[in-house]
């Protein structure tokens, strides 16, 4: 399977591009997402607020209300917004469903866009945490979509684990776009191996159990070229999967679990290997697994074997390039 050209479709805050569209004017701009994450990246921005038609400036709003319900109110005057939101919501989701998306980055702490608000009472007084209307509605229309806010995105693991998550959609995506297909299912299940064993070993299996049971699926029709034609039963597969496989993906890869994976893929040719190659490579494992080196190490390694020896099926495998290598996203200890 040809991996996905390096650049995503993804839904994000206009603050964070640098647009002044907040409520003082303002906006919040986010270097790393322009800067290093922007050149991969084709973004769609939205503002709830000023699309809804609020000014520029305007009255600052929050959430009001209690843990299982809570409006968007403006903090002085009281003025409830709710209702003009999620209606305009209804539109703009409408119209985002044609963009393809492969995820969103939203404004932390954002009353519209936040995924995690501090919600207030009638009075005032901070209480629980909900989530911003617009981000709410987005998250409820897209529950597979990968989402994050900018505030989460400073932590390395977080920032690697979405982006990731982002690219394997876009894959998805594209394999998507074309005539459902059980063998491309299968392709694609073979090339995300080791990218979901060191997500979850047990979902991977869960995975391989729907893949494996699909040679036997009916209502497969050839065209004469060998191509299905209508196949609802590779439609059904593609819906059983995708959860699973995006639910997989939210589970961190920890060191453990990545040192497994770089065992099983120096077991290719571990025969191949001279004696001091396969010493420096367990080395550099090890160093890895004893937090001395970032992943990137083995991994690099690991890529120069399998074009050394020429292992084709390794050459596929995403979890060698899960993202742009300019995004240093593996360079952490």
């Amino acid at each position: 399977m040809k991996l996905a050209p390096q650049t995503v479709r993804l839904g994000i805050s206009a603050c964070l591009l640098g647009e002044k569209v907040r409520y003082d004017g303002g906006h919040k701009l986010d270097h790393y997402l322009t800067e290093t994450l922007g050149p991969f990246v084709d973004w769609v921005p939205v503002c709830p607020e000023v699309e809804t038609g609020l000014g520029i400036p305007r009255e600052p709003m929050r959430l009001v209300g209690t843990a299982k319900e809570w409006r968007l109110k403006t903090r002085r005057t009281h003025v409830d917004h709710t209702d003009r939101m999620l209606k305009w919501a209804r539109v703009r989701l409408r119209e985002l469903s044609g963009e393809q998306l492969s995820g969103y980055i939203f404004k932390s702490r954002s009353p519209s866009s936040g995924l995690r608000v501090k919600v207030y009472s009638e009075e005032g007084v901070s209480g629980p945490v909900g989530t911003g209307i617009w981000a709410g509605a987005f998250m409820a229309a897209n529950p597979l979509l990968p989402v994050e806010d900018e505030g989460r995105l400073r932590d390395a693991g977080i920032r690697e684990n979405f982006i990731e998550r982002v690219f394997v959609y876009d894959r998805w995506q594209q394999m998507s776009a074309r005539q459902p297909s059980t063998g491309r299912l299968v392709e694609f299940h073979s090339d995300h191996k080791y990218l979901l064993m060191a997500h979850s070993p047990s979902h991977l299996r869960q995975l391989g159990r729907i893949v494996s049971g699909s040679a036997e699926t009916p209502g497969r029709v050839k065209s004469p070229g060998g191509q299905p034609t209508n196949n609802p039963a590779a439609r059904a597969l593609y819906d059983s999967y995708l959860p699973l496989l995006m639910e997989a993906l939210k589970l961190r890869a920890t060191v453990k679990k990545n040192v497994n994976v770089l065992n099983h893929l120096m077991g290719y040719f571990k025969k191949k290997l001279a004696v001091d190659e396969k010493q420096e490579l367990l080395e550099v494992i090890e160093d890895y697994h004893r937090g001395i080196t970032p992943l990137i190490v083995p991994v690099t390694l690991i890529k120069h074997y399998v074009r050394k020896y020429d292992e084709p099926y390794l050459s596929r495998q995403v979890y060698l390039n899960p993202h742009p290598a300019e995004l240093m996203l593996r360079n952490h200890v």
